[in-house]
C-alpha cells in the first residue's frame, strides 16, 4: 500500500463545499491542503490564494498536474478543463478560513495558541514533540503563523487529532485578536515581549498589548501560560483577567512562579534543569543549550500539563528535543586542514535572540587555533533605534569573549564602529558580499555563529560556508522567506 494511501482524508468534495458555501464540479477526496503550486503533493486541495505579488489561479494547471486533488477557485482559470476538480467559491481567502473554522469546530483535540516576541517556533516544535510522545499531535508547519497561514494549518489538521499546537503572530496591533478567535485555543503561551517590531510601534507596552489579543479567541476555561519574569506580566495579567480568565500560569525564576526554576547547569550543547511546578519538584536534562530554552522549557511543560498531557513524560521528551533549521542547527564541516562548527541561527533576528546566541556561542570551546566568530547581519523592523539596538550588542559580544566578528548591512555598521580593532573580521554591505569574505577566512578549530533577519539573506553566508565541507557535495539550498509575523 502506497504512503499516500494511509493519509487521512481530510476534506470530501461535499465537506468542502459545506464549509465555504462553495460549489463542487466533480467529487474529490483530499489528503491534504496547500497554496504553493511547488509544493503540491497528491491528493491535496490547491486553494488558489490571490497576493500581492501572484495570482494563485496562474498555477492551478500545474497544480493538477502536479497530482493535486482538486483546486479551490473563484473563476475557473485559463488553460484548466472545464471537467477539473474544481471547488468554486466567492474568495478563496475566506474559503480556506472557512475550512480552517470548519476543522476547529470539529476536532475533540485540546488546542494550543503560541505567541511572544521570540521563541514562538521553536516552542511551538517544543511542544509537538513532547506531546506527539503522548497522543496524535497536529502542529503548525514552519513559521505559518499569519493571516493565511494559521487557516491553512487548521485546515490540514486531522479530525482525530488528540492535540494540536499553533503558532500566531504579528507585527501591527490588531492582527492576533482574528487569529485567536479562529484558532480558540484553550491553552496560550506567550514566551516574552521584547523590543522587536519597533517600526510598527511606538512602545514596548504597546508590543503586549498586541500580543494580549491571543487571549480573545478563549473561554474563561482556558489556561494562560506567561513569563513570570518579564516586566510586563503584570500588564498581560490583566489582559487574561478582562477576557475572563482565572487560571494564569507564570514561568519564570520569580517566587510566585507556578513552574519555577531552581537551578540549572548551562553547557554548550545542553543544559540541565531542576525546577518546581505548582510545588513539585522535577529534574530534568534539556537538549538545546542557552538559558533561554531553559525558560521556555518551563512554558513548554506548563502548557503540556493544561493540556492534560504527563509532565514527566514531556520533560523526558526535552532530552531528545532537536534544532529547528535555521534555529542552532550545527554541523560539522571538514577543511583541508582540520573542521569547524557553524551554528546555524540564520532565519530571524532581534536583539534579545542574538543576545541569546552570542551567549551560546561564548559556552563553545574552539578546536585548536580556532576563534568564537560571530557572523551577524541586520535585525529588521527596529524603527528609529535601529542602529542603537545594533551598537549595544557590542557588551553581549564582549561579555561573551567572542573573538572575531563579521557583520554585513546598513545597520550592523553601527555594531561595527563600536568593536574594538582587535574584535574586526570583516564588515560588507549584504550578506551577499560577507559570504566570500568569510570563506576565505574560516579555518580548522573555528566556531562559527551565523545570524540575522531572515530578510538580511544570511542562509547565503550558511551555504557558502557549506559547501566548503569536503566531505559532501556543494549544493545550494533555497534560501529561506521571511514570511512570518512576530
Amino acid at each position: 500500500m502506497s504512503e499516500d494511501a494511509l493519509k487521512p482524508v481530510l476534506w470530501t468534495a461535499e465537506d468542502a463545499a459545506a464549509a465555504t458555501g462553495g460549489q463542487a464540479s466533480t467529487p474529490w477526496r483530499a489528503t491534504g491542503v496547500s497554496i504553493d503550486s511547488r509544493k503540491v503533493e497528491p491528493g491535496d486541495l490547491f486553494v488558489a490564494i490571490q497576493g500581492p505579488n501572484f495570482d494563485g489561479h496562474d498555477f492551478v494547471a500545474q497544480a493538477l498536474a502536479n497530482g493535486a486533488a482538486a483546486a479551490m477557485v473563484s473563476r475557473v482559470p485559463a488553460g484548466v478543463a472545464a471537467d477539473a476538480p474544481l471547488l468554486a467559491v466567492e474568495d478563496t481567502l475566506a474559503g480556506l478560513t472557512d475550512l480552517g473554522r470548519v476543522a476547529r469546530m470539529r476536532t475533540k483535540a485540546r488546542v494550543i495558541g503560541v505567541t511572544g516576541s521570540v521563541g514562538k517556533t521553536g516552542t511551538k516544535e517544543a511542544l509537538r514533540h513532547c506531546l506527539s510522545a503522548q497522543g496524535r499531535t497536529f502542529a503548525t508547519e514552519g513559521s505559518l503563523n499569519n493571516h493565511w497561514g494559521v487557516p491553512l494549518s487548521l485546515a490540514r489538521m486531522p479530525e482525530d487529532s488528540q492535540f494540536a499546537v499553533f503558532e500566531l503572530g504579528m507585527n501591527h496591533a490588531g492582527e492576533l485578536g482574528p487569529l485567536s478567535r479562529l484558532v480558540q485555543p484553550e491553552v496560550a503561551v506567550i514566551t516574552t515581549v521584547e523590543a522587536v517590531h519597533l517600526e510598527f510601534f511606538a512602545t514596548v507596552e504597546s508590543i503586549a498589548d498586541a500580543k494580549a489579543e491571543i487571549f480573545e479567541g478563549m473561554t474563561p476555561q482556558g489556561v494562560a501560560v506567561l513569563n513570570r519574569d518579564n516586566p510586563h506580566f503584570g500588564r498581560l495579567l490583566a489582559a487574561a483577567r478582562t477576557q475572563g480568565l482565572s487560571r494564569i500560569w507564570g514561568f519564570g525564576g520569580h517566587e510566585d512562579a507556578e513552574a519555577r526554576l531552581l537551578e540549572c547547569s548551562l553547557h554548550a550543547t545542553c543544559s540541565t534543569v531542576t525546577a518546581s511546578f505548582k510545588g513539585e519538584r522535577i529534574q530534568y536534562c534539556l537538549s538545546l543549550p542557552g538559558k533561554h530554552w531553559v525558560m521556555n522549557s518551563l512554558a513548554v511543560l506548563l502548557a503540556v500539563r493544561a493540556a492534560g498531557g504527563d509532565l514527566a513524560t514531556a520533560a523526558r521528551s526535552l532530552s531528545t528535543l532537536q534544532p529547528v533549521k535555521g534555529r542552532g542547527t550545527r554541523k560539522r564541516v571538514q577543511l583541508a586542514h582540520g573542521a569547524f562548527t557553524l551554528i546555524d541561527e540564520s532565519y530571524n533576528a532581534s536583539p534579545v535572540s542574538v543576545a541569546a546566541s552570542i551567549e551560546v556561542l561564548g559556552k563553545v570551546d574552539p578546536g585548536a587555533g580556532g576563534r568564537r566568530i560571530a557572523v551577524l547581519g541586520d535585525m529588521r523592523e527596529l524603527g528609529t533605534r535601529a542602529d542603537q539596538l545594533h551598537a549595544t550588542l557590542s557588551t553581549p559580544l564582549k561579555a561573551a569573549h567572542i573573538d572575531t566578528v563579521y557583520c554585513c548591512g546598513p545597520h550592523m555598521k553601527a555594531l561595527w564602529d563600536r568593536l574594538p580593532a582587535a574584535m574586526r573580521g570583516r564588515y560588507a554591505e549584504d550578506s551577499k558580499a560577507l559570504a566570500p569574505l568569510l570563506a576565505a577566512d574560516v579555518r580548522g578549530g573555528d566556531v562559527v555563529l551565523v545570524k540575522g533577519s531572515a530578510g538580511s539573506r544570511m542562509a547565503l553566508v550558511v551555504e557558502a560556508l557549506s559547501a566548503l565541507d569536503q566531505n559532501t557535495p556543494s549544493s545550494r539550498p533555497q534560501a529561506a522567506i521571511n514570511g512570518q509575523r512576530g
